[in-house]
């Protein structure tokens, strides 16, 4: 990854990969700074803006954050924020997560380079979507296999030795986990990472169970994760 950036400065480096997340992120970083504050630990938060036309600039700014800009990829977003990073530890943060002091202080307490991800809770607690919930955190238990919404975190040593941050459009979370799950299985905190539903609302639940396999097919298949890509985000 290149890194000459000194590690000591930061305890844990917040990366949070963005675009048009303007209203998520606000909500995120002002909770990522109470909780900073309250307990006065050492911890980085670098937002890497993909080119968002909405206020999403503005408000990585207006909450201290530090700022990356990037173009529109989530991999490459991803690989930027770990190159400027600061501390031993990254922890990729989608700007739609809801977080608690629980989890911080779970990631300040690791020692020994690892990686893992954290059991998911959707904001909507409809039944069908607790049981959704429920089959991605049981089949990422069984495979090993994490997708961002769980938080992925890892240690920086690690990631440098599988190569980093896969720098593609989608399923780079997917890929970035069969690269650590050859080194070693993830850790799973017995701490649940809170997330929006709202692609699930949007779209509708039975639809983008169908539209995720399908594409995690394709790629498992050889499709590109640029086609893959514009077909997700439309």
């Amino acid at each position: 990854m290149g890194k000459t950036v000194d590690r000591d400065s930061a305890a844990l480096s917040i990366v949070i990969p963005v675009f048009n997340d303007a209203q998520w992120l606000t909500r995120l970083l002002q909770r990522l700074l109470e909780i900073r504050n309250a307990s006065a630990i050492s911890v980085e938060i670098i937002v890497v803006d993909g080119g968002s036309s909405d206020n999403s600039v503005t408000a990585a700014r207006a909450q201290g954050a530090r700022l990356v800009l990037s173009q529109p990829n989530r991999g490459l977003q991803m690989r930027e924020g770990a190159r400027v990073a600061r501390g031993p530890w990254l922890w990729f943060l989608h700007a739609d997560s809801s977080i608690g002091a629980q989890s911080l202080e779970y990631l300040l307490g690791l020692s020994e380079p690892g990686w893992g991800r954290f059991d998911i809770e959707l904001s909507n607690g409809s039944l069908l979507l607790r049981l959704v919930t429920w089959f991605m955190n049981r089949r990422s238990r069984l495979t090993g296999i994490c997708t961002g919404d769980q938080g992925i975190f890892v240690h920086t040593d690690l990631l440098e030795r599988v190569g980093g941050v896969p720098s593609q459009p989608l399923m780079e979370d997917i890929e970035l986990s069969k690269r650590l799950n050859v080194v070693s299985p993830p850790l799973i905190p017995p701490i649940r990472l809170h997330t929006s539903a709202r692609r699930w609302e949007q779209e509708g639940v039975w639809r983008t169970i169908w539209l995720m396999w399908c594409l995690r097919w394709r790629y498992w298949r050889g499709a590109s994760p640029e086609a893959l890509a514009r077909e997700y985000y439309g």
